[in-house]
């Protein structure tokens, strides 16, 4: 017995042996994993951007571009006005919580790589039944003491002196447990890959919502400062129409004009001021979108925006970057090619569920029947050893699974492709745009000139009794409109130019660097590894 004893020690060595060598070859073949690698696709870009129409006298340069894209109108309001939308837009904060939720997915994903370990302690009040499974075990209720633990009739627990069957007992334990999964084909891995391009995609999702809410508040700022110029131009004409209906009532009075002259400047001046409100809904409406825009009540940017204001001015030089620029600085692509990022994996993911997949599991616990044992090294027990478990027949699961995730792989190159192709699309239309507000605003300078010096002729004409009150009226409608137009066409200018920024994907750089993202996620978006590859 004592040699038996000396030699008990050396099986757990022998098997903790076998063991690590088992761990160490399983750590060798995790360093393959199936499925295909990604490859950040590739985005041919142009030489230069392209112009279907004419440009005008100001032009789109391949200047260095300034994320701060806003700053090209030198508008302090505007300029401030952005900075409040993109630090109070609640939508933004929105897409930064989800962002933040993405980073916790990953996280959650990514925890599969490491073992679990849990530590755990019980206690229990136990009785066997002698009718159930310990009368199989030659256990009965009637036995007496002396003939159950003595290993004639079975091996149930001693009973306590005078008892029948089989008596309660306690049985309190703790110990600990720990599980590995070891990723031979990649499963792990690639689960981990799929949910670091989710978070790169959140992360561009975001961006892209900034550079959509940095043109949307220029768009409206220049709306409104366009309704409130042509409200500004409406008010002197009601001012000059009110002086026509004195005047033709004094000469009414004085016999030089008819009624009829009187009615129709009456009714002009009428005209004039039914189309004031309409200007001022506008006004109110476009500031509480600014309000909004920046995280506050209505009206909240009446202070500071509802005084007039010109409409911001264009410089002649528009500086857009490099072509080669645009696929880096578009959130939207970068967004795309990180969710073909995480399709790719996912394929990796559906091919590994074919292969066997080993689980290393263990547990080291101390239970005794009296709480004084717990302390002693006696009462220790412990079970450790790999499991296999190797899918034979799932019913055509795992075929239809790496189908679906072939499809989803395609769709998402698709969908690389389109959003590339509408980028460039959205470019060339904003150019053409600026070149042909340009155009019209050049006309209608010359139309207001001319308006201009047509009523002055005619006011002279009818003060000396030789022209026609209606055509002074009528000429003075058409200068309204065409100062009005004119008005729309500063802002189409300065629209395009906003438009323009937002289709080159300006505006979230110095708001949200890569750097400042965080984690490795960011710095696989910056620098994604591999040779790129042909555009799918």
């Amino acid at each position: 017995m004592a040699g038996t004893d000396a030699r008990t020690p050396q099986k757990p060595r022998r098997l903790g042996r076998a063991l690590g060598a088992l761990a160490s070859l399983a750590a060798a073949l995790a360093g393959c994993a199936v499925g295909p690698d990604f490859s950040q696709p590739q985005a041919p870009a142009p030489a230069h951007f392209h112009r279907n129409v004419p440009e005008g006298p100001k032009r789109v340069t391949e200047g260095a571009f300034n994320p701060q894209w806003w700053r090209i109108y030198n508008d302090p309001a505007l300029t401030a006005l952005e900075g409040q939308v993109a630090d109070g837009n609640l939508d933004l904060r929105i897409a930064s919580a989800r962002f933040a939720q993405s980073q916790a997915e990953r996280r959650i994903a990514g925890a599969i790589q490491f073992p679990a370990v849990a530590g755990n302690a019980s206690y229990m009040r136990e009785r066997g039944s002698p009718n159930g499974v310990l009368g199989l075990l030659g256990t009965g209720a009637s036995d007496d003491p002396a003939t159950i633990a003595d290993g004639a009739p079975g091996f149930g627990p001693a009973k306590m002196a005078g008892s029948k069957g089989d008596p309660p007992f306690n049985l309190p334990q703790y110990g600990l447990g720990a599980s590995w999964e070891v990723d031979l084909w990649g499963h792990v891995r690639r689960q981990v890959e799929s949910a670091d391009a989710g978070v790169v995609a959140s992360a561009y999702q975001r961006r892209g919502l900034l550079v959509s809410l940095m043109a949307q508040a220029a768009l409206d700022y220049i709306a409104l400062r366009t309704v409130q110029n042509e409200a500004a131009i409406l008010e002197r004409n009601i001012t000059i129409a009110t002086r026509s209906v004195g005047l033709t009532r004094l000469r009414f009075s004085a016999g030089t004009a008819t009624r009829g002259d009187v009615a129709e400047a009456a009714g002009q001046l009428s005209a004039f001021e039914a189309r004031l409100p309409p200007l001022q809904a506008q006004e109110a409406h476009l500031l509480n979108a600014l309000s909004y825009l920046t995280g506050q009540r209505p009206g909240a940017v009446e202070a500071r925006l509802g005084k007039r204001a010109p409409v911001p001015e264009v410089p002649g030089a528009v500086p857009a970057g490099l072509p080669s620029e645009l696929v880096e600085r578009r959130p939207d692509i970068q967004a795309a090619a990180a969710r073909l990022h995480a399709a790719t994996a996912n394929v990796g993911v559906a091919l590994a569920e074919f292969f066997p997949r080993v689980t290393l599991s263990g547990s080291m616990d101390i239970q005794a029947l009296h709480f004084s044992g717990l302390g002693s090294w006696a009462s220790r027990q412990y079970g450790f050893g790999p499991t296999l478990s190797l899918p034979l027949f799932q019913g055509g699961r795992l075929i239809g699974q790496l189908r679906l995730r072939r499809k989803q792989e395609q769709e998402a190159a698709l969908r690389f492709q389109d959003t590339v192709l509408g980028a460039w699309r959205e470019v060339a239309d904003a150019m053409a745009d600026f070149a042909s507000a340009q155009r019209q605003r050049q006309r209608l300078q010359a139309a207001v000139r001319d308006n201009q010096e047509a009523v002055r002729i005619a006011q002279l004409q009818y003060a000396e009794g030789s022209g026609d009150f209606l055509n002074v009226l009528t000429l003075q409608n058409a200068l309204l409109t065409s100062h009005e137009t004119l008005v729309r066409a500063h802002a189409d200018v300065a629209s395009a130019v906003a438009r323009l920024y937002q289709a080159l994907g300006g505006g979230w750089e110095t708001r949200y660097p890569l750097e400042a993202e965080g984690g490795h996620a960011g710095k696989r978006a910056e620098k994604p590894a591999g040779k790129p590859a042909p555009m799918p």
